[in-house]
């Protein structure tokens, strides 16, 4: 398997890993926290019609993924406010249309068909320098605004309203919070696609959450699952010819399952009762 990683296109694929996997730890744990894994899907789906007119527009793909992907958060945000529409339910009415509107862009308008598929789900194997740099430099973004609001950002997701009576400015922090899964989303995109951005900023974070005592034991533990899927990930591609943005997913959906299914007994051994005697 280490043999693998001596050719140049496998070490710039485990270096955008390496970078994936803090912004899992940092704003995954939010993500989980917060019930936000369906806005985190939202916003990834959002992109793709961006993605598709940037080519042949001559935009930068990352910055019409973000175009497009704020256009998501504000007509979410609009439809909640106007309409009075439930989040999930508006979430889901710009998610069907985003994916619609990147389809007949793909297929009637611009022909690009044929690049849909890594649009969609990626290409970690062809990962290259400039998308290596928007990793670092979403990174470095992501962490400084963390520090800063790491404290408002735990409290406003326990207790939201009690962190406002404390005089914590909760509703700058939680629009910074949005902003930066939006930054991630767009950093991983290169990676696992539009439709796969969750397998990096949902799943370990919600398979660290198992088994967590604390909001830094998630984040710790939530990058060690990344880092481990990951690789994982890219091996599994390697070996088989296999997408690595598929392989990364169906290793952590499958490593979420087995952990759910273990988690009771894991639960009955900590307590010092056999796994087979009942509670």
């Amino acid at each position: 398997m280490l043999d693998a990683f001596q050719l140049p296109f496998m070490q710039r694929a485990a270096l955008e890993v390496l970078l994936l996997a803090p912004l899992a730890a940092i704003l995954g744990t939010q993500i989980v926290l917060r019930r936000l894994a369906f806005y985190t899907h939202g916003i990834g789906s959002a992109t793709f019609p961006g993605l598709v007119v940037a080519g042949p527009a001559g935009i930068p793909p990352a910055l019409a993924a973000l175009a497009a992907g704020f256009v998501f958060a504000a007509g979410l945000e609009r439809l909640g406010r106007l309409a009075r529409i439930a989040h999930d339910a508006a979430t889901a009415l710009l998610l069907v249309g985003a994916l619609a509107i990147g389809t007949v862009l793909a297929s009637d308008v611009f022909e690009s068909g044929a690049g849909v598929d890594q649009l969609l789900f990626g290409s970690l194997l062809a990962i290259g320098d400039s998308e290596l740099a928007i990793s670092a430099a979403v990174l470095v973004l992501v962490a400084i605004t963390a520090v800063g609001l790491r404290r408002t950002w735990i409290a406003a997701g326990f207790d939201s309203d009690s962190s406002r009576a404390l005089g914590l400015r909760v509703g700058l922090a939680d629009a910074a919070l949005l902003v930066a899964i939006a930054l991630a989303v767009v950093a991983a995109l290169d990676a696992v696609g539009a439709l796969l951005v969750g397998s990096v900023l949902v799943i370990p974070a919600a398979t660290a959450r198992l088994f967590a005592r604390s909001v830094g034991s998630l984040e710790a533990l939530a990058a060690a699952v990344a880092l481990v899927e990951g690789l994982a990930g890219l091996v599994l591609a390697y070996e088989l010819d296999v997408p690595p943005g598929a392989a990364i997913a169906v290793i952590g959906g499958g490593a979420f399952a087995l952990c759910a299914l273990a988690r009771p007994a894991l639960s009955r051994l900590r307590a010092g009762r056999p796994a087979g005697r009942p509670a």
